[in-house]
């Protein structure tokens, strides 16, 4: 299982977005089942696909989670005030809401990797401590 950003459930989705679609194609091939996500995310993705797509690419998204390649985490009360908390020490970069349900999600499930297009996740740690491993791997970082 692997913790995923809305940026490459976009990108596998939105066939206009030629190079990086093919980058999170052939990433997804090599990742394990499941991917696990958040409402944020969820939320986010969801939006931009409405805006490049319609409803033809939501419903693609939609049928991710039908055919539990995605999982949605639920995340606690608890785990929603450590967002705030972790939001308010990065806000320099800033971290938004989404970046940081994910960053919680890795804290409490002992999950490293994160399929992301965001350059931010070489800066968050898990725990203040750990690095994520990225993937796709950015080539310039």
């Amino acid at each position: 299982m692997i913790i995923v950003d809305a940026g490459p459930l976009v990108a596998l989705i939105d066939k206009g977005q030629t190079d990086t679609h093919e980058k999170c194609l052939a990433a997804l091939r090599s990742l394990s089942s499941p991917l696990l996500t958040s409402w944020p995310c969820l939320a986010e993705a969801m939006y931009l696909l409405g805006k490049l797509r319609g409803w033809e690419g939501q419903k693609a998204l939609w049928n991710y989670l039908e055919a539990k390649t995605l999982v949605i985490y639920s995340l606690s009360e608890p785990e929603s005030a450590r967002m705030r908390v972790l939001m308010e020490r990065y806000a320099n970069v800033p971290m938004d809401l989404a970046d940081a349900s994910l960053v919680v999600i890795a804290e409490t499930t002992g999950l490293r990797q994160a399929f992301t297009l965001d350059d931010d996740f070489y800066i968050y740690r898990i725990n203040d401590l750990d690095s994520f491993e990225v993937v796709p791997l950015n080539e310039g970082v």
